[in-house]
């Protein structure tokens, strides 16, 4: 009989640690963590300043087929982009600053910590072990030991070798909350690495084209250089033979001096742009230089896509929405507070008042049970820190939600800058062409009644700044025209895989190119990770 209740007892021993098992379970599946749902925002169905074949009209449907904007996903591979101008030298500098900046690595560095942060906070899914060994020194009162006052307190040497555990129930969601916060924070780290990846790439191109442009600049300056060279010998000849007088000497030589002042001013500009360029390269400026080349005309037409693609491309905005879902965690992580916390401890080992007799069974000691070394506390009252910090954590969503929909607009009027400089450049760059040809023909015409004795030297003088002028907008024209074809990529958020030189068109036609590539990273981060869903 004895033995049956004490069966008995041991069953219902172990179905009170059942029951207090499954009620840990069922309040740490109780998560108080708000659902994250993105944000509406006003998306338009088009780009205004988009070119017609790209929105719907006859020649997009004959395009067909041809190209296709990227698949809408911020974390998909960027290709290498910068390819579709066909330019080996740009190609060569982009690999090396993918291999060498230090503002990619630091951003590199920064997904690691992220990723650190994340594992830590994961381990508190699970129990934590400790060992320790050591005496303690303590004296116990008589009234602990249950002795008369009279008898004193004893005084010994405890020595203990003992497993500590411990572990922290995931009560309403505050350990799971926690870790989502923190693998948004991760996910926004390497949204921003790929925005650093590609402000990178962005830069490089853009430095390259601006020191393309200068070096036509200083091709102009040295012909304009030779010319008045020219000119002043022509000038000084008609001086010794007494047809003009000394004023035309003084102006030509003015002209052929302000012309090499100019030039060097050119030169300074470069160097400068030189220096900058090998910065991004990783290298310092005295290791690097460039060779003189002018730019030649971009002809490149990136296809715009559709406005509701863009908030997937950019990295930017995969940043901004991440940031929304760690804030969004975190109000879940500060609701959590209001409700009970359980952290369950127990030790097990081996304590004794004799080294030599520590490690004998009889030495053994432990705290076990269904809630023997568990502490639930529950919070009554702390002067308003914890609505405090809901409230706080309620208006860092709030601000979140705001900044993710202003990038969003600046993302768009980005686009829309970018689509129109392109489609006005390519008028203004014929205009200018225009005007280029007829300052020529003017230059040509005065000189030669010059030589005739028909205009006098200020002519030919004006004739001469005319063309220069001319020459020189035309070659920034054609800078700008290539900057901001590289911006409008940057805007749309990046490449869309791999393209070869031959497959670049001229004119108004669009780019074949593929929705998938590999990228040339500097740092090797995971992209593949999905947003969470919660």
């Amino acid at each position: 009989m004895k033995r049956f209740e004490s069966r008995f007892d041991s069953l219902r021993g172990w179905g009170r640690a059942a029951a207090s098992g499954l009620l840990i379970a069922l309040l740490a599946a109780c998560s108080v963590e708000p659902a994250y749902k993105r944000p509406d925002v006003e998306t338009p169905a088009a780009f205004k300043e988009a070119p017609a074949a790209a929105t719907g009209s006859a020649a997009s449907v004959e395009n067909t087929g041809t190209w296709k904007p990227a698949q809408p996903a911020d974390d998909a591979l960027r290709g290498e982009w910068w390819k579709v101008f066909g330019d080996p030298q740009l190609d060569a500098l982009e690999e090396q600053a993918a291999a060498a900046n230090q503002d990619l690595k630091a951003a590199a560095a920064r997904v690691q910590q992220a990723r650190a942060v994340t594992q830590a906070a994961k381990s508190d899914w699970f129990p934590k072990f400790d060992a320790g060994f050591g005496p303690t020194r303590e004296r116990a009162s008589a009234a602990s030991q249950f002795l008369p006052d009279s008898a004193g307190g004893t005084t010994g040497t405890i020595w203990r070798a003992q497993v500590g555990a411990s572990y922290e129930a995931d009560l309403f969601g505050r350990v799971s909350s926690n870790v989502n916060a923190a693998r948004s924070d991760e996910q926004q780290s390497e949204a921003l690495f790929r925005s650093v990846q590609l402000s990178l790439q962005a830069d490089v191109a853009q430095n390259y084209f601006q020191l393309r442009e200068l070096d036509t600049d200083q091709d102009l300056y040295r012909r304009t250089v030779a010319l008045r060279e020219d000119s002043l010998k022509l000038v000084e000849r008609r001086f010794r033979e007494g047809e003009v007088s000394e004023l035309d000497l003084s102006r030509s030589r003015n002209e052929l001096a302000s012309a090499r002042a100019d030039a060097v001013g050119v030169a300074r500009q470069r160097a400068a742009s030189e220096h900058g360029l090998a910065i991004l390269l990783g290298k310092p400026p005295a290791d690097f230089t460039f060779a003189e080349a002018p730019l030649a005309p971009v002809t490149v037409r990136v296809p715009p896509g559709l406005p509701s693609a863009l908030l997937e491309r950019r990295p930017d905005i995969a940043a901004a929405e991440r940031a929304m879902q760690a804030a969004n965690a975190r109000v879940g992580l500060a609701k959590s507070a209001f409700f009970p916390k359980l952290d369950i401890t127990g030790t097990f080992g081996f304590e004794s008042a004799t080294l030599g007799n520590l490690f004998m069974w009889s030495s053994r000691a432990f705290i076990l049970g269904p809630f023997a070394g568990t502490a639930l506390t529950v919070p009554i009252f702390h002067g308003g820190q914890l609505q405090a910090n809901l409230a706080q954590a309620r208006s860092k969503y709030d601000e979140d939600v705001a900044q993710y929909r202003q990038q969003v607009l600046v993302a768009f009027r980005e686009v829309e800058d970018n689509l129109a400089d392109l489609r006005l450049l390519d008028d203004q760059i014929r205009e200018q062409n225009d005007a280029v040809g007829a300052s020529q023909r003017a230059a040509h015409l005065s000189s030669t009644q010059y030589t005739e004795g028909a205009v006098s030297y200020l002519d030919v003088i004006d004739a001469e700044r005319q063309v220069l002028q001319s020459q020189l907008q035309a070659s920034h024209l054609t800078g700008t025209q290539a900057v901001a074809t590289v911006n409008l990529i940057r805007a749309l958020g990046g490449g869309w895989g791999d393209v070869t030189a031959g497959q670049t068109t001229v004119g108004a036609a669009a780019v074949p190119v593929d929705a998938h590539g590999a990228t040339a990273a500097a740092v090797s981060v995971s992209t593949q990770q999905q947003v969470a869903k919660r």
